[in-house]
């Protein structure tokens, strides 16, 4: 009886790019940004913190037994209980759910929980270049393209996953990013509701109990949006943010434009200003790399062309 590839125990490979930070002395202060600790952008100090930290780095590997159906966090949890507990990487729910495990798959940043090893083991061998020698680069949008047909490999085959740390960050160590930066600047932006405080009542005077009552039209203006998890992989196929210092970032703009979108909002103008700032809407390029890897399914550059025009448009209104 023939096993088939997704039955059968596969050798694969985890070359996981390592890094672990040099010590820094008492008092110095770690060599980065001409501009010192603030960013010229903007208000925030992420600048200070997105300098390259030193440290070693090198890249190892990990041979595993897996299911192709195994998530390749299985995988980093095997490595981690069976061969080396050093190895560092950051995980939470495990179900991508809570976005804490975001790292660069074969150069794609995605979350380690949802990625399946059928979908992004690949033969390494020589033959899995092109007749120029050449690998492939890119990812197509589509997983079922990006999966090998485990069936059509030879038997042995070498299977290798490459891992690093989410791209746009600082590495703290090994596959653990400083997502700091992007955590500011979403707080910088309020994400959270901001209504007007006015409390409706009823003829007799009783303060009416559905106040914030929205019908299914208005929801839908911004339920998606308020799906994002703050994972970071949008700001990790971004080419123009960079630990949030010319760019606020997409992950903060999704979640402004969440708010901007609830009809129970009151604070839209403030939103709007925040945005106006030289870090905000006109940073962007509208490259749109942002929706490729989305693991909510939000296509974030539309989403943040729409927030560009309202943007615009207030800017307009001000001249």
């Amino acid at each position: 009886m023939t096993i088939a590839a997704t039955d059968r125990v596969l050798s694969v490979t985890l070359r996981i790019a390592r890094f672990t930070p040099k010590p820094e002395r008492a008092g110095r202060r770690r060599g980065g940004s001409p501009f010192g600790s603030k960013s010229p952008f903007g208000g925030s100090d992420a600048g200070a913190r997105s300098n390259r930290v030193r440290g070693k780095r090198w890249t190892q590997d990990y041979v595993v037994s897996a299911h192709a159906s195994d998530s390749v966090l299985d995988c980093l949890l095997a490595v981690k209980r069976e061969q080396d507990p050093s190895l560092a990487f950051r995980y939470s729910c495990g179900h991508g759910m809570c976005g804490s495990d975001a790292v660069a798959i074969n150069g794609t940043p995605t979350l380690l929980c949802t990625a399946k090893v059928r979908d992004w083991a690949k033969p390494d061998a020589p033959e899995y270049a092109n007749e120029d020698g050449f690998r492939p680069t890119g990812e197509p949008l589509d997983s079922s393209d990006r999966a090998i047909d485990l069936d059509a490999l030879a038997p042995g085959t070498p299977l290798v996953i490459e891992l690093a740390a989410l791209p746009g960050f600082p590495t703290r160590r090994d596959l653990i990013a400083d997502i700091d930066p992007m955590l500011d600047q979403i707080r910088r932006l309020k994400p959270y509701l901001q209504a007007s405080g006015d409390l409706k009542t009823t003829p007799n005077g009783k303060v009416d109990a559905f106040e914030y009552l929205q019908n299914p039209d208005q929801l839908k203006r911004y339920e998606l949006l308020s799906n994002c998890i703050a994972c970071g992989v949008c700001e990790g196929s971004c080419p123009v943010y960079a630990g949030g210092e010319a760019f606020v970032g997409p992950a903060a703009m999704i979640l402004s434009s969440r708010f901007l979108n609830d009809s129970r909002d009151g604070a839209g103008a403030e939103r709007l200003a925040a945005l106006m700032a030289p870090d905000g809407s006109a940073a962007c390029q509208s490259v749109r790399a942002c929706s490729m890897h989305c693991p909510k399914g939000i296509d974030v550059g539309e989403e943040l062309w729409q927030t560009i025009q309202k943007v615009d448009a207030a800017k307009a209104a001000l001249k």
